[in-house]
């Protein structure tokens, strides 16, 4: 699936639509799940507008690259944070956060994630809508 409202530099596919535990359109394209060396599955990540994941926390922690367009990371508790191309967000271990594309932009990131994710509730649209 090509998207037009992505930048053509997009390195990787789109990918496959993911419903559990996300709201709104997203999608996944595993890029690499070889156990060895690194002990890391990366995967490249694609909101449309609006989507978003559900809160959730890695028990080893996660760093994110974003590769094209803008979206949003929140941690618990936190402001959230306003990401565009070129951002690098390393969350910590046990840290419980969210992250999406704002409302009027897609929103792509690779997602560098050891270990075991633990999904949590979703965001709800009231929180969404109150992003500054």
């Amino acid at each position: 699936m090509k998207n037009e409202h992505l930048s053509n530099g997009a390195i990787f596919p789109i990918g496959q639509k993911v419903e559990q535990n996300f709201i709104g359109d997203a999608f996944l394209q595993m890029v690499f799940t070889d156990p060895s060396p690194l002990n890391t599955a990366i995967g490249n990540v694609t909101f449309a507008p609006g989507a978003r994941n559900n809160w959730h926390s890695h028990h080893e922690g996660q760093v994110l690259i974003v590769t094209d367009g803008e979206g949003w990371y929140q941690e618990e508790g936190k402001e959230a944070q306003l990401l565009k191309a070129g951002d690098v967000i390393n969350i910590p271990a046990n840290v419980k956060h969210w992250h999406g594309a704002t409302s009027d932009s897609w929103f792509v990131h690779l997602a560098l994630t050891p270990g075991q994710t633990d999904w949590l509730e979703p965001v709800t649209d009231e929180v969404y809508k109150n992003l500054k």
